[in-house]
């Protein structure tokens, strides 16, 4: 197989007070994007291209990207607000990118296999990265229309008990995507039996499988995204909410598989704990050696 991963890398953390792409979480010093290089890597991908922003490169170069050397592929892609479709103009109080969207988009020309998508900052597990190879791997992919799919995790499995957080929504036929609803302001008290939402609602946590048709689709969308929202220096370009949108509009069909292992991040300095624990435990079990890579 010949499969790329993607990782949107190009966020700063805000909320979590700093760059937490390279903050240490394994007990040797290990990241959460270097288990996901990890799981990728036994799912049978062979390269990852890292989507991140020109003035973080020297830091990323190094803590990251360096433990990677002679063990796959990697390639890097800069995401500058101003790297647009041709014929856009934006308001010169722009001084960050457009999104996860956007992100992607911006790795058109590094990217010219199947490929899979994620965040640098959430760890999906083997389960997951094996589900995106084996999809990857698949006729759907060549499909002559052009077929995806997503990774869903259930909600309560994705909330932080330490502040609100933003999910996209997902709802289905069955296996197949209807539409991606972004909800913001959830907070793990609101959720439960009873309330509004229930905890078992698929959810987007940006984990999916492409084809390079997908680069097209999101030009076009892009496009017309920037005609609307040009002029408003905080719009995003939300990569679940355009595929929803192209979902809607029957240009693309969307698998939806559900992640037997466990989501987790750390959206706020308060997860890192939590995070650490639960790896020593799947450390405990044999899922993951003590030291990724030597």
């Amino acid at each position: 197989m010949a499969a790329t991963l993607v990782v949107l890398a190009a966020g700063m953390g805000s909320r979590y007070g700093g760059l937490k792409q390279i903050d240490p979480v394994g007990p040797s010093g290990e990241t959460v994007l270097d288990y996901a290089v990890f799981d990728a890597l036994r799912a049978g991908f062979n390269r990852v291209v890292f989507v991140i922003r020109k003035d973080i490169e020297d830091a990323f170069r190094t803590s990251v990207g360096s433990k990677y050397a002679g063990k796959v592929n990697v390639d890097y892609v800069f995401q500058d607000q101003n790297d647009l479709p041709s014929g856009c103009l934006i308001s010169n109080e722009r001084i960050k990118p457009w999104g996860t969207g956007h992100a992607v988009w911006c790795a058109r020309h590094a990217v010219r296999e199947p490929f899979a998508v994620i965040n640098a900052d959430d760890f999906y597990g083997r389960d997951a990265f094996r589900k995106l190879g084996d999809f990857l791997n698949s006729p759907k992919i060549g499909s002559e229309n052009a077929c995806f799919a997503i990774i869903g995790f259930k909600l309560k499995d994705t909330l932080s008990e330490f502040g609100s957080v933003a999910r996209g929504i997902c709802t289905t036929d069955k296996s197949t995507l209807l539409s991606i609803e972004e909800t913001t302001g959830i907070h793990a008290i609101d959720v439960g039996e009873g309330k509004k939402l229930t905890g078992n609602e698929v959810v987007s946590m940006n984990c999916w499988a492409f084809s390079p048709d997908l680069f097209k689709l999101l030009e076009r969308e892009l496009k017309l995204f920037i005609i609307n929202n040009g002029s408003n220096p905080k719009a995003e370009f939300y990569l679940p909410v355009t595929v929803s949108d192209m979902v809607k509009a029957n240009s693309v069909s969307v698998e939806v598989y559900i992640a037997e292992s466990k989501w987790f991040g750390v959206t706020f300095k308060e997860d890192k704990p939590h995070v650490q624990l639960a790896i020593q435990q799947l450390i405990d079990q044999a899922e993951y050696p003590t030291c990724l890579f030597i």
